[in-house]
């Protein structure tokens, strides 16, 4: 970003908040329209009418984004230049203190019969259920060979698993191959400091195998992100902001505490983030709040559930925009069709509304095709944080 690289942020009382809507994007599927095309949203449709929109591209064309680079680039990260694994940012979520040398995992009960997978979830098991599966597995497996075993328990089908001990490398494949039906991937170490991490993780699958044969949906771990912590520059320091993440999941909140956002416990409840936004937004430069639910509907492709949490998100609006932000923005980190059952490489719309005012069409509508139609056009994540600065003044001008 030349912003950064030139040193041309300036630090003043401007304050910027972005909503994100996990997955929020979709494609035309059902009567040829989106989820976005069918929601009934007034709010977020009189606001773009004010506003400028666009679409956004979370990393590169045609590339499907996880979360976690998704989430980077719209912080104004480069996600090719500061790759970030899940594993590090499940653990730091969940608030485990992690040392330099620790390799993180992020873990997926999962349903396996014949060796393939059925279910990559396993039907989303309640968290009450997967925090007992979690506890049997860390009272059998506590040390491989002179390593130590820890267990980290997440919500619903999720967990971590912490390796520490000495001459572990993170260069290995997932074993999730993110589809249904087939099997599991075999775990590889892509050189040779991580044969050790590949035989402890090979030794776990298979313990974890034998302990959970007799779950009927939680009889299998696929695991994902193995990777160390990395270095990445403070968001603070970066853009001379103090910022505030609100998000009920703890990978989201692992990837703000990473980059040295403040972070709080608030439950599941997202009425919980909006309470504490309210009561505090004085105290911060910039606010990230992360809606869920959009994404696992998607997810789990069920289109009129994703419109339904489209509308149920449309009326927390009004009480965000109350605060009377200098610039409010309005995306996902990546689209999620219900149409594909999973992430996808589709551009993302986005919705800038800024003071300042800028070019905007009285006539759209938040949609993803109106966005392709918008000032903006189509451009990467993290080039638009640049733009979202500008409109809040926080830029010198460059050169004589």
């Amino acid at each position: 970003m030349i912003a950064v690289e030139k040193n041309l942020i300036i630090k003043n009382n401007k304050k910027i908040v972005m909503f994100v809507a996990d997955g929020l994007g979709g494609i035309p599927y059902i009567n040829n329209k989106t989820e976005l095309e069918v929601a009934k949203k007034e709010n977020l449709d009189n606001l773009a009418k004010k506003s400028l929109l666009g679409l956004i591209e979370p990393v590169s064309p045609g590339i499907s984004p996880g979360s976690g680079p998704a989430h980077l680039s719209l912080f104004g990260y480069n996600p090719i230049e500061f790759e970030i694994k899940r594993g590090i940012l499940e653990a730091l979520g969940i608030g485990i203190e992690l040392e330099d040398n620790d390799i993180a995992i992020r873990g997926n009960f999962a349903t396996i019969e014949n060796n393939k997978i059925i279910d990559r979830r396993a039907g989303r098991i309640s968290t009450e259920e997967s925090h007992k599966l979690i506890d049997l597995l860390s009272q059998n497996i506590k040390k491989i060979e002179d390593v130590e075993v820890i267990w980290g328990k997440g919500i619903e089908h999720r967990f971590v698993i912490i390796l520490r001990g000495e001459g572990l490398g993170d260069n290995l494949n997932d074993t999730d191959p993110q589809k249904e039906n087939l099997e599991p991937l075999k775990l590889e170490a892509i050189d040779e400091q991580s044969k050790k991490t590949s035989r402890i993780l090979n030794k776990i699958i298979d313990i974890s195998k034998e302990l959970l044969k007799n779950e009927k949906k939680a009889n299998y771990i696929l695991l994902r992100g193995i990777s160390k912590k990395p270095k990445i520059p403070s968001f603070q320091e970066r853009y001379k902001m103090k910022a505030l993440a609100l998000a009920n999941y703890p990978m989201y909140k692992g990837l703000c505490k990473l980059i040295g956002m403040e972070t709080f416990e608030l439950g599941m409840e997202f009425e919980n983030l909006i309470n504490f936004y309210e009561k505090n937004y004085e105290n911060y430069d910039f606010i990230y709040i992360h809606y869920k639910w959009i994404d696992k509907k998607g997810e789990d492709g069920d289109f009129y559930g994703k419109v339904k949490e489209i509308e149920k998100l449309d009326s927390y609006i009004p009480r965000i925009i109350e605060k009377n932000p200098d610039v409010f923005v309005f995306t996902g980190d990546h689209s999620t069709p219900s149409a594909l059952k999973g992430h996808s490489w589709h551009p993302v719309p986005i919705l800038i509304y800024s003071k300042e005012g800028s070019f905007y069409d009285e006539n759209a509508k938040f949609t993803e095709r109106d966005c392709l139609r918008g000032y903006l056009g189509i451009r990467k994540s993290y080039e638009v944080f640049q733009i979202i600065l500008a409109l809040a003044n926080k830029l010198e001008k460059y050169g004589a």
